[in-house]
């Protein structure tokens, strides 16, 4: 696999970008962990951090066999952006830093704030598809993984 520009290696990062990196940003997080079996290193942060996941998501990821019960959500830093090759925000609006040479991507996705498990089950199911999408472009002709 050829240098993935920015981390002076040949793994690439994504660093996913939500405001309260309870929901969105760590299911993301957690399918391509899951999904990339480790070709990819991942990240997740949030601009205005919550005290926990989202215990809906965390129960929509457990129906998928994955657990998040032990994540935390993290504050957002420009580390973390310089660290990454893609940035992936989430209705952050303005809050991510932008470097020159990152690539920046914006997922519109419904926020699982303050919703049970029956609404966060489909935003769950987009994230995979973008996920899937999105190692495919990172890791081509590898394929992901298909079944969680």
């Amino acid at each position: 696999m050829p240098e993935t520009p920015g981390t002076g290696g040949t793994k690439p990062s994504v660093l996913f970008v939500c405001v309260h990196n309870a929901g969105r940003s760590q299911m993301a997080a957690a399918w391509l962990s899951h999904l990339a079996e480790g070709r990819i290193e991942v990240r997740s942060a949030g601009s205005a951090p919550a005290g926990q996941v989202n215990p809906a998501a965390v129960e929509a990821m457990r129906e998928v066999g994955i657990d998040m019960s032990e994540r935390k959500p993290k504050v957002l830093t420009v580390d973390a952006v310089q660290a990454s090759d893609v940035c992936i925000t989430m209705g952050c609006g303005d809050a991510c830093p932008v470097f020159p040479g990152k690539r920046y991507l914006d997922w519109e996705l419904d926020d699982p704030a303050g919703q049970g498990v029956e609404a966060v089950r489909p935003i769950r199911d987009e994230i995979k598809t973008l996920v899937e999408g999105l190692i495919a472009e990172l890791l081509p002709g590898t394929g992901a993984k298909r079944r969680a």
